[in-house]
Order: structure tokens, then C-alpha cells, then sequence
């Protein structure tokens, strides 16, 4: 299916992702994996949330973790340019049959809950509260130095679908993965702020998230992380690279927090801001696309993702797959 034409002038200004609620069992064992390890600064924290940023970051959170009985992801939250284009954002989602909640978020100015067709639960909000800038206090630069919150990357169970609705919503294309036979999307990045992507789609049982990605200053931030993690109980937690991608050209880690919720650890991709930028593309069966270096992702790197709240996850359309070591 041809990719659709970049909509430039979408209904409403989405700026950027913004954060992500994940449910957690275990509050001291996410605390420390994601504060003593990744290196997240805590915001606030109470007997069943902690709110965390990165370094570059003025707004309050950029993830929660909330404790529940049962690991899952929650909302994946955007953030748009006003509070008019919050309420054209109301009017869009009304329009397309989809649900609409206006909900109260700590440290939020307005915001409304709702899904997008395959059911990944959204929520968009235009204020966050500002916090003084950390970036130049370097004493707080711990673990592997993370800077900002990068991208989400979901499970789709038909990606031109997904791709389709987000491209309504203002999401341009910058890369993607082709099936040959069917000539259907397997996988597509997309994004808003300039970056490679701050969304992606790819082909699997969905909808579940794949991963939630942090920025970090540079490849040796990483290989510092990886030290860490192996000598201090977190090797089995380590599960793909350090290496390279084919698509976005970034260098990566991939590891799993207590919940075995996804967490990349990312870097060196490059800036997509002209409108008129065209989409690379990737065959399926390229073993470059997954590493450049041509190392292949594990199996459960294809088949495992959180469940998202209160939507169902049904197989894919596409059966196709790629290449995968035994």
C-alpha cells in the first residue's frame, strides 16, 4: 500500500510525545532500576507513584510508574501546542467515534484520555508544569546519563492502518520496512519534533508496546551502562546490542526493567525537519535494516511487548516476517 502524502496542516498542532504511565509491581525495584541505574531524576513520589524526568527536560515527568497487581502500559501522552488545538484535538477524536475522557493529571493543565483505532490509550494535554533546568548540574548525571525521552514504539496489528491514522494526525513518515510479496508495511517510523520518530509501528500481535526509548549524550554512555548492569545484578535484564540500526542509523541498547517492560537506550539518529524529506525504505529481508553491523535481533525482540490497559490484542493481518536467528 503507498505510503500516504505528509499532512502538513493536520486538525490540530501535535508538538511532541511527551510521557508514559507504566504499571509496576514492585515501586522500590522500579525505583531502583530506573533512578539508580538508568540515572531518571525523581519529580515526586508517594506510597504508589513516582514521577521522573531526564536531565534536558523542564516539564515535570516525562514517565510514571504506578503500582498495580499487574504489569502493564498504560497511557502514552502527547503534547500539543495550545489549549485551542486541545479542544480541535477533542473535536477530531469525537469525530472519528473514539472516546473522549477529560481526566485530572497531577501537574497537568487539561487533559482528555482517548484510543486510537487498534486501541493504544492516548492522552494529550497543551501545560505541564516547569521545573528549574538540571542539564548543567553534573553531579546528577548518573547511570547511563539519560537526557530526554526519545520515542514509543507499539506493536500494530496492521501497521497502514496505523500509519494512515497518524499521518491525520500530523505524523510524517521518515523510514519504513516493506513487505516484497504483499507490497504492505511491516514496520514505519513516524514523528513530530524533527527527530527520526516519535512514534513507531510494527507488525506484531497489537496493540502492546514494544518500547519506550531514552536519549543519552553519546555511544560510551552506553558501554558505561552496560558495566553497571552486568555487576550489579541486572545481566539477565540486558537484551539486545550495543549496536547500530540500519533504520535511523542510531546507536542502541535495548534492556528490561523489573515488570520486563522495554526500555531503549538511544543515541546519533539524525534530524528530519524539512517537510518534503522522503521516507528511506527497507526490504523485510535485509539483515541491515535491524543492525547495520548485521547482527539479528532475538526472537523476543519479534514476539514480546507490555498489554495496554483495557485494550485487546488481537494477531496481525500480515503474516510475513523477517529473518530470525535460531
Amino acid at each position: 500500500m503507498p505510503l500516504p502524502k505528509p499532512n502538513l496542516y493536520p486538525a490540530f498542532n501535535i508538538v511532541r510525545l511527551s510521557h508514559v504511565e507504566l504499571a509496576v509491581t514492585d515501586l522500590a525495584k522500579s525505583r531502583a532500576f530506573y533512578v539508580d541505574t538508568l540515572g531518571l531524576q525523581v519529580t515526586d513520589e508517594t506510597s504508589d507513584t513516582i514521577y521522573l524526568r531526564a536531565l534536558e527536560e523542564r516539564g515535570h515527568h516525562c514517565i510514571v510508574l504506578k503500582k498495580a497487581a499487574t504489569a502493564e502500559a498504560r497511557d502514552l501522552g502527547f503534547k500539543v501546542f495550545s489549549d485551542e488545538d486541545l479542544d480541535k484535538a477533542v473535536h477530531f477524536f469525537k469525530g472519528k467515534g473514539l472516546p473522549v475522557e477529560w481526566v485530572e493529571r497531577p501537574y497537568q493543565s487539561r487533559t482528555f484520555r482517548t484510543r486510537d483505532p487498534h486501541g493504544i490509550p492516548l492522552e494529550f494535554y497543551a501545560q505541564m508544569e516547569r521545573l528549574p533546568p538540571i542539564h548543567q548540574k553534573y553531579a546528577l548525571y548518573k547511570g547511563v546519563k539519560p537526557l530526554r525521552i526519545d520515542h514509543f514504539n507499539c506493536f500494530s496489528p496492521n501497521v497502514d492502518e496505523s500509519v494512515a491514522f497518524y499521518n491525520e494526525l500530523g505524523f510524517r513518515v521518515t523510514e519504513y520496512t516493506e513487505d516484497a510479496a504483499t507490497g504492505k508495511l511491516w514496520a514505519a517510523w513516524t514523528h513530530r519534533k524533527g527527530g527520526v520518530h516519535d512514534i513507531a509501528f510494527t507488525n506484531g500481535i497489537g496493540p502492546r508496546l514494544h518500547h519506550v526509548a531514552f536519549w543519552v549524550p553519546t555511544p560510551l554512555n552506553i558501554i558505561d551502562l552496560l558495566d553497571l548492569m552486568a555487576t550489579t545484578g541486572y545481566l539477565p535484564n540486558i537484551e539486545r546490542g550495543p549496536g547500530r540500526h540500519g533504520i535511523s542509523n542510531a546507536f542502541f541498547l535495548y534492556v528490561r526493567d523489573p515488570d520486563n517492560h522495554r526500555i531503549e537506550i538511544y543515541c546519533s539518529d539524525y534530524q528530519t525537519v524539512d517537510p518534503d524529506l522522503e521516507p528511506i525504505k527497507w526490504d523485510l529481508k535485509d539483515p541491515q535494516r535491524q543492525t547495520l553491523w548485521g547482527a539479528p535481533a532475538p526472537k523476543s525482540w519479534f514476539e514480546e511487548g507490555s498489554l495496554f490497559a483495557g485494550a485487546k490484542a488481537r494477531q496481525p493481518d500480515l503474516t510475513a516476517s523477517p529473518i530470525i536467528a535460531p
